[in-house]
Order: C-alpha cells, then sequence, then structure tokens
C-alpha cells in the first residue's frame, strides 16, 4: 500500500493537494497547508461530513481535525486542511508520509526561504507570497 490521504476511512481522494510547510527557526514545531482544489471529497454523491484528513501510509494513520471548506458563490470548491507538528519526531515521521506521497503522486519538493512545498514536477511555479 502507498501512501494516500482519505476524507472518508477507506476512500482515497483521488484530487492531489498543492502542500505548504511552515516550521519554526528551530525545526522543531511547524505546519503542512493542504490545499485540495474541486476534490471527491466535495461531490454530491460523496458520503457525508468530513470529520477530518487521514494521512494513511505503512506506518499507519496521521490525523488533523482542522478542515475547512472554502466557498464561491455558495458552493464549496476547495478544502483546506492544517497539519501541525510539536516536535522533532512528528515532522520526521509526517516527512516521510510526504515522501511516500510524493512518490507515488509524481510530485517533487522545492524550497523558498524555510518553506517547502511539494508540487507536481515539472510544472511552472509563480511566485510565492509570504502569509
Amino acid at each position: 500500500m502507498g501512501a494516500v490521504i482519505q476524507f472518508f476511512r477507506g476512500v482515497a481522494e483521488r484530487a492531489v493537494p498543492d502542500i505548504r510547510l511552515t516550521r519554526s527557526r528551530d525545526g522543531r514545531t511547524g505546519q503542512a497547508l493542504f490545499v485540495f482544489e474541486e476534490p471527491d471529497a466535495l461531490a454530491p454523491e460523496s458520503m457525508g461530513d468530513i470529520t477530518g484528513m487521514f494521512l494513511v501510509d505503512e506506518e499507519g494513520e496521521l490525523v488533523t481535525r482542522e478542515v475547512k471548506a472554502r466557498f464561491v458563490n455558495g458552493k464549496a470548491t476547495a478544502l483546506e486542511c492544517t497539519f501541525t507538528w510539536k516536535n522533532t519526531e512528528d515532522f520526521e515521521r509526517f516527512m516521510r508520509f510526504a515522501q511516500r506521497y510524493a512518490e507515488g503522486h509524481d510530485l517533487g519538493f522545492s524550497g523558498n526561504q524555510g518553506e517547502e512545498e511539494a508540487e507536481p514536477q515539472g510544472q511552472e511555479r509563480g511566485q510565492q507570497e509570504e502569509l
């Protein structure tokens, strides 16, 4: 089994997110912001309420409950999820998941002044703004 992202247990999300990492200066804490444009989880035939984002791989599962929908003209069009880590071990575990997910979805990593972002390889990048 490769690494998958799920919003409903047992159902892999097919939309590949834009992922932006931010870390504290000492590298111990930080967060990953996942943005899914038009994910399957928002389709009318989806399975119900989204209670979290589940990052699943051979080591187990990472979970975040920080999931928000972005709306355009009253219709949910994207999901924004934040996964936070509080120590180096959690960061390393997240990065192992991220590496497996990237390998399985043809993603590459690019850095920008302390931030890292996963994106499809070969895709042009725009200027990244500080949050």
